[in-house]
């Protein structure tokens, strides 16, 4: 679905991303993990063409990525943005509705279809009745949600997340990420997201990138990952793991 090659990327001459691959699969979620400055929204936003590599190749589907327009990358690839991009005196339906754009022919006026897909989406991100709210004057875990909304209304298979779950409480959280998984097993999708929280991602990842100074620290499952030594060198702190009781996934907990 979804390849990227050895890339690496510059800004000027500092390397920020260097020598990273992964393989996106259908149904697959894979979870980029490490401390600030490790280059991790930098590797997201080449996903999508965002950034150029100065070196490596990203592959959608069986072509190269740069081979694609902007917006048949915009069919394909929906982007979950950090919410501090998210604050315009907008409606909440026109923000969602936005997700469309690239589906839309003539002068992009929203179909019946187009309006039936984004009620749907914001009802399944705990959003109805949000539909006239503005965007400015929303909380930022609303926020959040609603950019969740806007990019399950694209229809994109592949779902590109930096920090989906920030400013969310424990409930919503638990939402975003079950909404994700449930799109990535049903709809032939995949996601490839950031977090901070290191137990989210191995309840719901099935991959983890962590990731050192812009290079791969670790790679593989959350239990390959997520040992004692990879997270005291990344994050330079000791944790004690063991087993969540009730998932049977591995648990971290910080030592302070």
């Amino acid at each position: 679905m979804l390849k990227a090659r050895n890339i690496s990327i510059n800004y000027g001459d500092f390397a920020v991303v260097r020598d990273v691959s992964l393989r996106l699969e259908a149904g697959k979620i894979i979870a980029l993990l490490g401390a600030n400055g490790a280059g991790k929204t930098t590797l997201l936003k080449s996903l999508n063409g965002g950034l150029p590599l100065a070196k490596g190749s990203i592959f959608l589907g069986d072509k190269d990525l740069s081979e694609y327009s902007r917006r048949e990358i915009a069919q394909r690839i929906a982007v979950i943005a950090q919410e501090a991009e998210t604050k315009f005196p907008v409606s909440v339906l026109e923000f969602v509705l936005a997700g469309r754009f690239a589906h839309a022919a003539g002068f992009g006026w929203e179909t019946a279809n187009d309006l039936e897909i984004a009620a749907d989406c914001l009802t399944r991100c705990d959003l109805a009745g949000y539909e006239a709210r503005q965007m400015n004057r929303l909380s930022g875990g609303e926020r959040q949600r609603v950019v969740l909304a806007r990019a399950l209304a694209t229809g994109a298979r592949v779902l590109l997340l930096d920090e989906p779950t920030a400013n969310l409480d424990l409930a919503h959280q638990a939402l975003m990420f079950r909404l994700i998984r449930e799109r990535c097993a049903t709809c032939e999708s995949a996601a490839v997201l950031i977090t901070h929280d290191l137990n989210l991602a191995s309840e719901f990842a099935d991959e983890i990138l962590l990731l050192k100074n812009g290079a791969l620290a670790a790679q593989g499952t959350p239990a390959e990952v997520l040992t004692e030594d990879n997270l005291e060198n990344v994050f330079g702190v000791r944790v004690l793991l063991d087993e969540n009781p009730s998932s049977g996934k591995r648990r971290v907990t910080t030592v302070y």
